[in-house]
């Protein structure tokens, strides 16, 4: 039996998490921002649900919510950082507010999760950070730059301190899923639209978001199960593609990357000293 720390557990993947963790029989500690969204689960699993109130734009909540995670020398064995959103907007229709607000939580919160639960892995001798990020993390659509902003800005931030952390036994999975039935469309932030954007790439893409035509083909519960199954595993991936769409994405994107990256070689080199 293992013990899991997840955060932004109420709905989606988080949410989803918790239900199959616990009917597996392991125990789950999980952070919400408003109380009673996991009542029911708390009722049928009684002592193996822990539940926290936790924003992960609070960086003291996050440090406390850490701290009675781990309280009398508790172990976690997983950690997963789920919180987040998305913000759907041309970076031009985009408040101050809104930005601010999508940094705080898909990125600084992370970090900072990130930060406060790598002592507690490192003294307790190892454990396991898997990041929920996204298909968005490699790849762009129009009308989510700073959604993206996030994800990529997360996925480098993990990529070097797995390097800093591994002598000490903890490493990373990126789980990268991409469209999923989540509700994740249904939670987004709308900004509110230019007329200028009505033809152009952006305002394809509000048209397809609100038709249906923007196809969602992952399975949540089955997204969760592969990561939980990695999470098990001896030896995973850093990067952990889940869904048709996201894996030919990020493909057809690394491959496009490459194939305009050789072409520069004599360049590149020719910014080197003599």
């Amino acid at each position: 039996m293992k013990r899991w720390l997840i955060t932004g557990a109420s709905s989606g993947l988080g949410y989803e998490c918790c239900q199959q963790l616990l009917q597996r029989g392991d125990s789950v500690v999980a952070t919400i921002r408003k109380p009673g969204a996991l009542d029911a689960l708390s009722a049928r699993y009684g002592e193996r649900l822990q539940v926290i109130l936790m924003d992960v734009t609070d960086n003291e909540a996050i440090r406390t919510g850490v701290k009675q995670a781990f309280a009398g020398g508790a172990r976690i064995d997983v950690v997963i950082s789920n919180a987040g959103y998305g913000l759907f907007g041309a970076a031009e229709e985009l408040s101050d507010m809104q930005i601010a607000r999508q940094i705080a939580t898909n990125l600084t919160g992370s970090i900072q999760l990130i930060r406060a639960v790598i002592p507690r892995l490192r003294q307790q001798g190892g454990g396991r950070i898997v990041q929920i990020s996204s298909e968005g993390g490699q790849i762009a659509y129009p009308n989510f730059s700073l959604y993206h902003a996030t994800k990529w800005g997360i996925e480098g931030f993990v990529e070097a301190v797995a390097q800093e952390v591994a002598a000490f036994g903890i490493d990373f999975i990126l789980a990268e899923p991409g469209p999923t039935s989540t509700g994740f469309a249904s939670g987004l932030d709308y900004a509110e639209p230019l007329a200028c954007y009505q033809h152009t790439a952006s305002g394809e893409m509000r048209r397809a978001l609100a038709s249906g035509e923007f196809a969602i083909k992952g399975d949540a519960a089955r997204t969760v199960a592969l990561i939980i199954a990695r999470s098990d595993s001896p030896h995973p991936p850093l990067r952990l593609p889940l869904g048709s769409t996201a894996f030919t994405h990020i493909r057809d994107a690394l491959r496009q990357r490459l194939n305009e990256l050789e072409p520069l070689e004599q360049d590149a080199y020719r910014a080197d000293g003599v």
